[in-house]
């Protein structure tokens, strides 16, 4: 193992590694406290080597790192992909790729949903992991023995856990499923936070033109603040807080005190009035402006309806051996029950033909769910 501080060892390391079919990364970054996530430490292996990045060594330049890791030649192997790559695009407006996420591959193959890295490294190696410093604190120099041995563990047995996987997936025919859902994670919009689109990522559900106009404008305020302060949204305002205000919509600084769900004496803060404002924006814009509420009719016995197409999912996943929160999720079985065209992904390519189909007959009484030997079987019904 190399610890890297130097742009120069750097470069030389990077080189090297460009030279391999694949190079497995992890990331160690600090965000408890902060909005934006500050990294610390950067580990890569190849099947020849593994190195440790020191992030925060003085005058480190990080250049040939990112340069790497836009490399199309070099697969950039990570598990629960995400946050790293969130760093990457912080740090550099980069997205590493071509990407392989082994949580997501382990999905597709059967592993469960969001298996844990260590979870899938002893079900994969039988290797137990010594995660006892996996809550240290990476910003303190010198780095331990035990964190950068840690911090290489990683990496070394991402290396097994990627070959074992991508030897799966071609076996049994899922490359292409992985690829699919690789789209979303090296997505630049995935990683773009403009307050103006916070509203988005809320699970917040605003029924009226009045009530999301009001939440773009708070939630575009609480961007815009944990941004410049660099804190995390919810050190300024919890989301639930957001949708109270889009709803009650308080025009004053003693209609907002009567919110409950805001922190004591919250209102008297210079924040109070800046809510204030944020709802006045938004009471005050033209309806036509806003993005379309999707309203979807309720289905005839639409919960029982959601009910069986669990059951169905749930035999499907077992089945085929993928996680069910891959082939479709909660809101896509919703909007289904709802509209046999719902732009869901559980309704296009592979996973139409493994569960998409079936829910659309079940729907309409052309498939039935039976028990058979102690396991759910469908069980296709006569046109008569």
């Amino acid at each position: 193992m190399q610890l890297i501080t130097e742009t120069k060892a750097l470069a030389e390391t990077c080189a090297r590694l460009a030279r391999h079919p694949f190079v497995t990364v992890d990331t160690e970054f600090l965000r408890e406290t902060t909005y934006y996530p500050k990294l610390c430490i950067l580990q890569m292996a190849s099947v020849d080597e593994s190195v440790v990045v020191d992030a925060l060594a003085p005058g480190l330049e990080l250049e040939p790192l990112f340069d790497l890791l836009v490399d199309e030649r070099v697969l950039k192997v990570f598990h629960a992909a995400r946050q790293d790559v969130e760093i990457c695009w912080h740090e550099a407006q980069i997205i590493p790729a071509p990407l392989f996420d082994t949580q997501v591959a382990a999905m597709v193959l059967g592993y469960g949903d969001s298996i844990s890295y260590d979870q899938l490294v002893n079900r994969i190696t039988g290797d137990t992991l010594d995660k006892s410093s996996r809550f240290t604190d990476w910003t303190r120099r010198p780095l331990s023995a035990a964190q950068l041995t840690y911090a290489v563990s990683d990496v070394t047995h991402l290396r097994d856990v990627y070959l074992s996987l991508s030897a799966d997936l071609a076996r049994r025919g899922r490359t292409e499923w992985l690829r699919d859902e690789m789209r979303v994670l090296t997505s630049p919009d995935t990683y773009r936070m403009e307050p103006e689109l916070a509203w988005q990522r809320l699970k917040t559900r605003v029924r009226k033109p009045k009530e999301l106009a009001v939440l773009i404008e708070v939630a575009a305020w609480r961007e815009y603040e944990a941004q410049t302060r660099d804190v995390p949204r919810s050190r300024v305002l919890k989301d639930d807080v957001l949708g109270d205000i889009a709803i009650q919509a308080p025009t004053t600084i003693e209609r907002l005190a009567a919110l409950r769900s805001l922190p004591k004496g919250f209102e008297r803060s210079k924040w109070g009035e800046a809510i204030v404002e944020a709802v006045t924006r938004g009471l005050a814009r033209d309806p036509k402006t806003l993005p379309g509420i999707e309203r979807q009719k309720p289905a005839a016995n639409g919960q029982a309806t959601v009910e069986l197409l669990k059951v169905l999912l749930r035999m499907t996943s077992e089945k085929h051996g993928v996680a069910a929160k891959v082939i479709a999720t909660m809101d896509d079985l919703d909007r289904i029950a709802a509209d046999d065209q719902a732009d869901v992904p559980a309704l296009t390519g592979w996973r139409r033909e493994l569960f998409g189909e079936n829910a659309i007959a079940l729907k309409h009484g052309k498939l039935a769910l039976a028990v058979e030997n102690g396991r759910v079987v469908t069980v296709a019904k006569s046109s008569s």
